[in-house]
C-alpha cells in the first residue's frame, strides 16, 4: 500500500511539473500514467468521445516523435484533456506555446485564456474610449494587407474598410490590433493613411493589445458610406505565425492577405475558422504561397460572427 502511495504522489508531482512547464508530449506522458490507463483504453475514450485516433498516433504523440496538427488532432487533445482529468487549454497551451523546433514562444498569444484575456483588456480600453468599437457603422468591406519581416515577425498592418453609418451615424471607428508574444504596444504607431485622422491611442501592455481612435471630418449620416484606410506599424515581437481577424457581428466582404520577406519563406500555409475563442478550429484549407511575390491571401464574400485567419509553418 505505501508503495501504491509513493508511486501515485510521484506520478501526480510529475504531472503537476510537466503541465506547468511542458514540453506536450512530457505532460501528456505524465498525465496517461498517472491516471493508470493504457494506450487502449485512452483510445478507447476518445472513441466515446466521437474522436477517433489509433494507439500509434497516441504513442508517437506521448514520445515527442510527432505533434497533433490537424483540426480531427486538435479535437482529441481537447478530448484528452477532460478523459485525464486536466485543467481545460492545458495541453492546448503546450502545444501552442512551444515551436517544436527551437521551443520558442509561437501561439500561446492565440489561446483561449491570452485570448479572453485580451477581450477584457480590450473592453476597458472601449470603455476608457467612451465608444463602441464600430461607432455606428456597419463593415461592408475590409481588405487587409499584413507584412511579415526577415526576422518572420509581424512588420505592418494596413487596413482599407467601407462602411455604412446604421442609426444614430457615426463619426469614428476604433481600430484594435492584437500584437504576438513578446510584442511592446508603447513602440507601435498608428498611421491615418487616408480619409481619417488619429484621434487617443490605449494600450494594455500585459496583453498587446492597442486600441486607436480613427475620426473622420464629418458625422455620416444614417445610409451614407465612408472609405478611409489605416495601419498599425508593429515589428516588436517575436516571430509570427499566424494572423487572426475577430469579427463580432456578420458582415461584408473580407480580404486577407499576408506578404513575406523574400528572405523568410514559410514552407506551408492555410486558412481556418473559429466559431469562437474557445471552439476548436474548423475549415482548415491549404493555401498556395505566391512564387513571384511571396504573399498568400484568403477571401471570404460574406464573414460571420467569430474569428478568420491564416497560419503558416516555418519549418
Amino acid at each position: 500500500m505505501r508503495h501504491g502511495t509513493h508511486f501515485a504522489d510521484t506520478a501526480a508531482t510529475e504531472l503537476e511539473a510537466a503541465l506547468a512547464s511542458g514540453p506536450f508530449h512530457v505532460a501528456l506522458r505524465a498525465a496517461i500514467r498517472a491516471r493508470g490507463l493504457s494506450l487502449q483504453r485512452v483510445q478507447h475514450h476518445l472513441a466515446r468521445h466521437g474522436v477517433n485516433v489509433g494507439v500509434t498516433s497516441l504513442s508517437y504523440w506521448q514520445q515527442g516523435a510527432r505533434r497533433p496538427q490537424r483540426d480531427e488532432s486538435l479535437r482529441a487533445v481537447r478530448a484528452l484533456e477532460e478523459i485525464l482529468q486536466l485543467p481545460d487549454e492545458s495541453l492546448i497551451r503546450l502545444l501552442t506555446s512551444q515551436d517544436p523546433a527551437s521551443g520558442a514562444q509561437r501561439a500561446a498569444a492565440r489561446s483561449y485564456r491570452s485570448r479572453l484575456a485580451a477581450s477584457g483588456a480590450l473592453e476597458l480600453l472601449l470603455a476608457e474610449l467612451g465608444s463602441p468599437r464600430e461607432g455606428g457603422l456597419q463593415t461592408m468591406g475590409h481588405h487587409e494587407r499584413v507584412r511579415i519581416g526577415t526576422r518572420r515577425e509581424l512588420l505592418c498592418c494596413d487596413s482599407q474598410l467601407v462602411v455604412r453609418a446604421h442609426a444614430g451615424g457615426g463619426d469614428r471607428y476604433v481600430a484594435v490590433h492584437h500584437g504576438d508574444p513578446g510584442c511592446d504596444p508603447g513602440r507601435m504607431s498608428v498611421h491615418a493613411v487616408e480619409n481619417c485622422r488619429t484621434g487617443r491611442v490605449l494600450w494594455s501592455r500585459e496583453t498587446g493589445v492597442l486600441a486607436a481612435e480613427l475620426l473622420f471630418d464629418t458625422r455620416l449620416r444614417p445610409g451614407d458610406t465612408h472609405v478611409f484606410r489605416y495601419a498599425f506599424e508593429d515589428g516588436t515581437a517575436d516571430a509570427c505565425h499566424e494572423y487572426v481577424r475577430g469579427f463580432g457581428l456578420a458582415g461584408g466582404q473580407y480580404v486577407l492577405q499576408v506578404r513575406f520577406a523574400p528572405q523568410a519563406l514559410p514552407v506551408r500555409c492555410h486558412r481556418f475558422t473559429q466559431h469562437s475563442a474557445a471552439a476548436a478550429r474548423s475549415g482548415r484549407q491549404e493555401l498556395p504561397l505566391s512564387g513571384a511575390h511571396h504573399c498568400v491571401h484568403l477571401v471570404e464574400p460574406q464573414v460571420r460572427a467569430g474569428l478568420l485567419g491564416i497560419g503558416w509553418d516555418w519549418e
